[in-house]
């Protein structure tokens, strides 16, 4: 074996005992869900084949001809009894794309498809496209709703503006996707999810409308339309089911992360919030709860975060980012919340239907000011003391 075997053989063993790393519990947590120790996608999960060139002749130094940053902000679904990550892939070159993983129990083990996913462009090409939610609806196609970014033509001599639609496409195997033309809003879109369901025999999606491609603007948070052909989709009415407020998670943006999951006391919701601070946007994830018959009516809404950057999570690429738009109930009950941690890397949190719902009902609403936090803290204390 010449040294060259040698460095590819050293390579792809090291690269097989993190694909193969078992993943831990991390101990004492909140109640709500467990976290688990080690990240379940990271860009050096990446298939080797991506990154090298593995003709000795063309590559002698064994060098990574293409580079891989991050992987985040995946879409999940089961899928052929696999969990199943639909990952937004970043290389060095700033350019995001999808890429499928899959694992047999959720939470290690994760492998990548041998190819990335080839995404068909709609009538104008996107620069970039990432952060898919994929939803399997009852029509019987698998829809993916992700963001299309494309430079601000408008402004010329700023090559930092850039505008945002939602971007459709759907699949029956996650393997070859059909694009549909972006759907036509108003405003700019950049979180935009998909309902599962038919609701008035038409399709409904959760946005987020903006004023501009970062800023939210005159947006006031997450809101609520029904479209009558998904296949040249168009929102001519929106409706805010979740507002921004003052000094909360939410001040600065919010949107919804993966579609809801169906309960029968409601749909549960999984949501990020943003708010300001003196180091720049703090992203949070939170809960809430729509009813099963209107789902644009808020039935809980449990106050504060649900789920932040901890220890080694607050670390990477964008500092302080939490941000989820994939989740996967299984039919026992179990819930597996993906999530990425700084724009680098996915984690995984395991829960179960009965407890976000136990959380989401039983979870004090924010009082919107200092003395009704401390109310409601010293109505918690004197009932644990008739306990």
């Amino acid at each position: 074996m010449t040294e060259f075997e040698h460095k590819v053989a050293a390579l792809r063993a090291h690269h097989e005992e993190l694909l193969t790393k078992k993943n831990k519990k991390i101990e004492w947590g909140n109640g709500i869900y467990d976290k688990y120790k080690n990240p379940v996608v990271t860009a050096e999960h990446v298939p080797l084949e991506w990154k090298y060139d593995f003709n000795e002749q063309d590559n002698p130094y064994l060098m990574q001809r293409i580079m891989c940053n991050a992987a985040l902000n995946s879409g999940a679904i089961k899928w052929n009894g696999k969990y199943v990550l639909v990952v937004r892939v970043e290389g060095a070159d700033r350019k995001s794309f999808f890429a499928v993983a899959e694992s047999p129990n959720g939470i290690d083990n994760f492998r990548f498809w041998d190819e990335p996913v080839t995404m068909p462009d709609d009538v104008i090409p996107a620069t970039n496209i990432y952060d898919m939610r994929i939803t399997q609806h009852e029509d019987g196609w698998i829809y993916g709703v992700f963001c299309a970014e494309r430079h601000d033509d408008s402004q010329p001599g700023n090559l930092s503006a850039a505008t945002a639609t939602a971007a459709i496409a759907r699949t029956k195997d996650l393997k070859t996707w059909y694009r549909l033309p972006d759907l036509k809003t108003k405003s700019q879109q950049r979180n935009v999810v998909l309902h599962p369901e038919f609701v008035d025999g038409k399709y409904a999606f959760y946005t987020r409308p903006q004023d501009g491609f970062i800023d939210t603007g005159s947006g006031g948070g997450i809101g609520w339309a029904l479209v009558d052909d998904i296949t040249h989709a168009e929102i001519k009415e929106e409706k805010i089911i979740y507002e921004r407020k003052y000094h909360t998670i939410t001040e600065v943006k919010n949107g919804e992360g993966p579609h809801p999951i169906k309960t029968s006391k409601g749909w549960l919701h999984l949501a990020h919030g943003v708010r300001a601070t003196a180091d720049g946007l703090r992203y949070v994830l939170y809960m809430y709860m729509t009813s099963l018959e209107d789902p644009t009516k808020v039935i809980a809404r449990p106050g504060g975060y649900f789920l932040v950057p901890e220890g080694d999570e607050y670390f990477g690429d964008v500092m302080n980012v939490a941000f989820a738009n994939g989740w996967i109930a299984d039919e026992d009950g179990k819930v597996f919340i993906y999530y990425a941690s700084a724009d680098t890397r996915m984690h995984v949190a395991t829960s179960t239907v009965d407890k976000l719902i136990d959380y989401c009902m039983n979870t004090p609403e924010d009082g919107l000011y200092t003395a009704a936090s401390v109310e409601t803290i010293k109505k918690l204390i004197i009932k644990n003391k008739k306990a």
